[in-house]
């Protein structure tokens, strides 16, 4: 039974529409089109010694298409386990605490892989 908003708004039981959804869609696009030019980076980065590395990531261009690929996918990962913990995880306190820590560990993936992108980038 729907409250009368809610059959104007047209929001499912989460309340929330189809915002992840659609954000899902929108990260695995920027993703699939992300996916070429970083490839191409890693394999020029291949078999290379590190000034050459940190002259190539130290490239503008460079450096924005590794982080735009690195914050996509990070953000793609937490949308992604966040709706399976919604699914599966039953237990309103584990499903709470789960969905924290989700949220934690996709930042703190998304910062690891940015401190190494310009770690590498500065050369040392």
């Amino acid at each position: 039974m729907r409250t009368p908003l809610g059959r104007v708004r047209n929001l499912g039981a989460a309340h929330s529409g189809t915002t992840d959804f659609w954000r899902q869609r929108i990260t695995g696009v920027a993703m699939t089109l992300l996916m070429i030019p970083a490839l191409v980076i890693i394999m020029m980065l291949l078999g290379r010694n590190q000034v050459y590395a940190a002259q190539t990531l130290s490239s503008i261009p460079v450096a924005v298409i590794l982080l735009l690929f690195i914050f996509a996918s990070a953000w793609h990962m937490k949308i992604g386990m966040q709706v399976v913990i919604e699914d599966y995880v039953h237990n309103e306190k584990l499903k709470l605490t789960a969905i924290m820590l989700n949220n934690f560990f996709s930042v703190a993936v998304a910062l690891a892989s940015t401190y190494a992108i310009l770690k590498l980038s500065s050369g040392v």
